[in-house]
């Protein structure tokens, strides 16, 4: 009688270290929601509007406070200056010390609602080596990506082929969501966003 039992709590033990080890490489997005309070009313994270990640949730922005979070907008054909917009972040990620990097996300947010599906967005993640651990790869409808990239500043116009022209902006985010610093531009030097990430840490 004793081999059952001993049979079933080493299941039951192997089953919640499969499901322990599947929450460690969650995308930010996807991972428990700390306690939500009020945002203030300069917080992004206070919008209602719901994207899909490339894990496949469907999660509102709020899901990612408590951190803060480095982002810009792109979309995963871009064969031009998205590509160099993320090897920017890439090397803000690695310049950070290694208790900041952990503490901060790396958001990017598609421009792209027809083709930037999360399959797509998923095999784009791979493609680039953007680790689960820090990186949030998000698509939207089309009313939402226009409301966020109004409230950051960013500017895009869909052509004829269906690709997009758009300006190229980092924006850093507080761990409430509110825009603390924009850099524009590409191929620039991460010091100055690595000064200002390190400055709105938690200590």
């Amino acid at each position: 009688m004793k081999l059952p039992l001993l049979l079933l709590a080493l299941s039951a033990a192997t089953a919640l270290g499969a499901t322990n080890e599947t929450a460690e490489v969650l995308p930010p997005c996807c991972r428990p929601l700390a306690a939500q309070t009020n945002y203030t009313d300069k917080s992004l994270f206070q919008l209602d509007s719901v994207w899909t990640s490339d894990a496949g949730r469907r999660v509102k922005l709020g899901v990612l406070r408590g951190r803060p979070q480095v982002v810009a907008m792109f979309f995963a054909s871009c064969q031009f200056t998205c590509p160099l917009t993320v090897s920017d972040m890439q090397r803000i990620e690695v310049a950070l010390p290694e208790n900041l990097r952990t503490n901060t996300g790396f958001l990017l947010i598609s421009f792209d609602s027809e083709r930037d599906t999360p399959t797509a967005l998923k095999v784009y993640r791979a493609k680039r080596e953007l680790s689960n651990q820090n990186w949030t790869l998000l698509r939207g409808e089309p009313d939402n990506v226009r409301e966020l990239a109004a409230l950051i500043g960013v500017i895009f116009r869909k052509d004829a082929n269906g690709d997009f022209a758009h300006s190229n902006v980092i924006t850093v985010l507080n761990a409430e969501g509110e825009i603390v610093y924009q850099q524009p531009g590409l191929n620039l030097p991460p010091d100055e966003i690595v000064a200002k990430l390190k400055s709105i840490s938690i200590p």
